[in-house]
């Protein structure tokens, strides 16, 4: 059911993002997805259910500096609205700390934005704690 995604899921991908609150990215999410599928520190992966694109995870792995391992960072996990709370989340999760634990990595992160109640719950479930605050700046070019 976990699969690398493919340049057709762009579509069903930007769909999910949809309902993350990222709007109209249909427009650029093939440049996007390409640059990640080619990226060897990225992964890029899609959950089918009955043959549908039900869910995705962007995965990226970081080398450090100042530690001994890498970090592995979750950076957009959704699963379509229509059936959360069935597992699917658990399971894309599950597999992307497997897959960080394989590559050596000593932390896995993940970005959620303060609004997402419900998404704190589910990585607090998944063994997540919060941590220090990240900054951020817009870069507008």
């Amino acid at each position: 059911m976990i699969r690398v995604a493919k340049l057709e899921d762009g579509k069903d991908i930007s769909k999910l993002l949809t309902q993350l609150g990222y709007p109209d990215s249909e427009v650029f999410i093939i440049e996007n997805m390409e640059k990640l599928l080619t990226d060897p520190n990225a992964e890029l992966l899609v959950y089918e259910n009955e043959e549908r694109l039900v869910a995705c995870i962007s995965l990226h792995y970081i080398p450090q500096l100042g530690m001994k391992r890498d970090i592995a960072l979750i950076n957009y996990l959704v699963v379509d609205s229509s059936i959360r709370s069935k597992g699917i989340g658990k399971e894309l999760e599950e597999y992307a700390t497997a897959s960080a634990r394989e590559r050596g990595c000593g932390i896995i992160q993940v970005h959620c934005h303060s609004r997402r109640i419900d998404a704190h719950k589910f990585y607090e479930r998944q063994g997540f704690k919060e941590t220090p605050k990240y900054f951020s700046k817009m870069l507008n070019n």
